[in-house]
């Protein structure tokens, strides 16, 4: 692919990753309930499609960029926006858009994330408080996964989109999860006035709600939106989709 539509795509992943971020969270300013901080983030699902249309540098370093000017706006501390969501979102949306453009066996993976989303249920009900929330994300697991075999099986040729939104949104969560609290053990914490260090039933806090309020966007909205993608700009499709076609 041109390095310039490469170099464009990169610029309008961030922007638009940026824009929707600002103003979705002023319009519906929502965090993980008892801890804050991390954000509702539907717009996952921008840097989402960059990565599989132009590519995993393309949607991880601008997914990367995007949160950092993100979290500059509403948080301001550059150093926990490179910590946590920088390095978050590179390694989920690189992870996102290697493994969509790739043809590999889905079984071992579904029967992966099965498991995976058992061991998350668990996690919710030991670790998430309140308990309306822990039955909520509880619910959202396991909803996330039912459709998730739902959208494997009934459109093949999106399973490994499917496959991988599910590897590059649990290894971007599980940094969150790790990265925060290790912040809070040496830096204040923002809206703090004092070092209040995390727990580490926190950091499972924070990976529930970044993966059980983002996995539904991917999963849902992904295929849709790419597909019209594909059918407006035929160009775009990635060479092994126009040969199964």
């Amino acid at each position: 692919m041109k390095a310039a539509l490469q170099v464009a795509a990169f610029a309008l992943n961030v922007g638009l990753y940026t824009a929707f971020g600002y103003l979705f969270y002023y319009i519906l300013p929502l965090t993980t309930p008892g801890l804050g901080l991390v954000r509702f983030w539907p717009q996952v699902i921008i840097p989402a499609v960059f990565a599989v249309i132009f590519g995993p540098w393309v949607g991880g370093f601008g997914a990367a960029l995007g949160i950092f000017i993100n979290d500059m706006l509403i948080h301001g501390n550059p150093i926990l926006s490179l910590m946590a969501g920088v390095t978050s979102n590179f390694a989920g949306f690189w992870l996102l858009g290697y493994i969509a453009n790739r043809n590999m066996d889905w079984k071992i993976p579904m029967l992966g994330f099965g498991i995976v989303s058992a061991l998350l249920v668990g996690v919710a009900y030991a670790f998430v408080t309140p308990f309306e929330y822990m039955i909520f994300a509880s619910g959202l697991v396991v909803g996330s996964y039912i459709a998730l075999l739902i959208v494997v099986w009934l459109t093949p040729k999106w399973r490994s989109y499917e496959v991988g939104s599910m590897i590059g949104l649990l290894i971007g969560s599980a940094i969150i999860g790790i990265m925060v609290p290790v912040f809070s053990q040496f830096f204040i914490m923002p809206g703090n006035t004092e070092l209040t260090p995390l727990a580490v039933a926190a950091g499972f806090g924070y990976l529930i709600w970044t993966f059980t309020t983002e996995i539904p966007f991917l999963i849902i909205l992904g295929p849709p939106i790419l597909e019209a993608v594909y059918k407006a700009y035929p160009s775009l499709k990635p060479q092994s989709k126009k040969e199964s076609k």
